[in-house]
């Protein structure tokens, strides 16, 4: 596991250091949890993305009407 070096207000990590004590963790198991998901949200979003923009063109590719819309038309209800 590799260390890193981390700068923030004293009295913010302070508060932190108490929370965590609080919930009988400590800050660093408290950081390695937020990294973790860190990375699996961002990654997660990347994929929702993805699979939205194929949904977004496979839509357009059976969708013609053979010219391009009013902005009347495309507002229509």
């Amino acid at each position: 596991m590799k260390n890193i070096t981390l700068s923030a207000d004293d009295q913010l990590i302070k508060l932190a250091r108490e929370k965590a004590r609080k919930g009988q963790t400590t800050l660093n198991a408290e950081f390695r949890r937020w990294l973790q998901s860190y990375v699996e949200n961002s990654d997660s979003v990347e994929k929702r993305v993805l699979a939205s923009r194929k949904i977004i063109q496979k839509i357009k590719d059976q969708v013609s009407i053979g010219r391009k819309l009013s902005r009347e038309e495309v507002n229509e209800r």
